[in-house]
């Protein structure tokens, strides 16, 4: 029968390495928890050594950029799940999905993977190498679920976890598609108009002698039209060095703080930054402490995965709090980041010991509200636009009609 090396804590906080006899690693860690110890780590013994010795299996990779995308991982986290809710060993579901996955970042790390789990290592320790595939989120939930010998249900909640946090991207980006859209055409038809209608019109106004010269309006308009034509290939960079002064802000934690902190104060953006920050910390927290991880390094791994320097520096102050010994609520509370009804239920979840399901319950309430506010924003933007371009075309016609207008009225004073 195969020997299986462990590392675990006792029923008094010691570690324990020894070694057991198991036919599987699910089997060795249900009869580890069994001796009343809580297993850490669990590893074939010998088998790496003879795996090594046999040479490292040659499969061909596809080459690849950049990391694993969210629909992708969650599809894949939601197969795991099933296949281990219905018994199938862990390198038997490992090599299923490697099959049926197109060749890309993620089968690579599975081909890895399977050879590591294959060699002895446990699958947090083979996904912790592929970080472009498997965050610190992903692998601290996954090495829980294998600690409590309860790993198809961490995939199943790490499943629904990505998959609500998918839904609400795709909300937002879908609400804000047709303003962008909008405002994207408007902003190409002004400059088409300045670059190629004003100037005609300019011709036609020289041509004449406009008593008292061009009105203010319609000057105004000339020498815009003139800059646009002066500097269009200028146009095109504004928006890409924007973007360059941004991702130089976000290179750093103060940039990145400054910038978050900067729109969390704008009115109904802001509210938005802010409701899904906090509704991914308590998302992110709940499913970390529902799947066993000690709170400590839950809430080390959620300043690492929220997102929000803001956010992020507010938990760094909640865990240096809580390891002398103060709960969570307080130095939530102090923080003034989020509001006081999450700290209410953090507080009730603390006393009631249901944190988890608490923070739960304020991550579903805090989607919806986002959703709500993103519908609001959108409704906001409409008229605005509306206005905006309403407002735009008529000073253009105005400006341009203006000097026509003081034609007509000088030829008619002649006669």
């Amino acid at each position: 029968m195969p020997v299986f090396q462990y590392e675990a804590m006792d029923a008094k906080g010691q570690e324990v390495r020894a070694e057991i006899e198991a036919t599987s690693q699910e089997e060795a860690i249900t009869k580890i928890r069994a001796l009343g110890h809580f297993p850490t780590q669990v590893r074939s013994k010998g088998k790496r050594a003879a795996v090594a010795a046999a040479g490292p299996k040659k499969k061909g990779k596809a080459f690849t950029i950049g990391r694993v995308g969210g629909k992708q991982l969650t599809q894949f986290t939601r197969q795991m799940s099933t296949l281990q809710d219905a018994g199938l060993p862990i390198l038997r579901s490992l090599r299923i999905l490697e099959d049926q996955t197109k060749p890309g970042v993620l089968k690579n790390a599975l081909q890895d993977i399977v050879e590591d789990v294959e060699a002895g290592s446990t699958l947090s320790e083979a996904m912790e190498k592929h970080p472009k595939a498997f965050d610190n989120l992903y692998v601290h939930t996954v090495r829980a679920g294998e600690a409590g010998g309860v790993l198809d249900q961490i995939l199943r909640k790490l499943a629904e976890f990505m998959e609500k946090s998918m839904a609400l991207k795709r909300g937002i980006v879908g609400a804000m598609v047709y303003p962008v859209m909008v405002i994207t055409v408007a902003v190409i038809i002004l400059i088409a108009i300045m670059f190629f209608i004003v100037p005609k019109f300019k011709e036609i106004f020289e041509k004449f002698d406009i008593p008292e010269g061009l009105p203010v309006p319609t000057q105004v308009l000339i020498d815009v039209s003139e800059t646009v034509g002066r500097f269009w290939y200028v146009l095109p960079s504004i928006p890409f060095g924007i973007w360059v002064i941004f991702r130089f802000m976000k290179a750093s934690k103060g940039g990145r703080y400054a910038i978050e902190w900067m729109m969390m104060q704008l009115p109904i953006m802001g509210s938005i930054v802010n409701r899904q920050a906090i509704a991914r910390f308590a998302r992110t927290l709940g499913v970390l402490i529902a799947s066993g991880v000690p709170i400590l390094e839950a809430l080390n791994i959620t300043r690492q995965t929220v997102g929000n320097e803001v956010v992020s520096r507010a938990l760094g102050q909640v865990h240096d709090s809580i390891r002398e010994g103060e709960s969570i609520a307080g130095p939530l509370r102090a923080s003034g980041v989020v509001d006081p009804i999450v700290v209410n239920m953090v507080d009730v979840g603390e006393e009631t010991g249901e944190l988890d399901k608490m923070l739960i319950k304020v991550a579903d309430t805090y989607d919806e509200e986002v959703d709500h506010l993103v519908g609001s924003l959108v409704s906001a933007l409409e008229p605005v636009m509306i206005i905006f371009l309403g407002g735009t075309i008529g000073f253009i016609v105005i400006a341009l009609f203006l000097p026509l207008v003081k034609l007509i009225q000088s030829v008619g004073s002649r006669k």
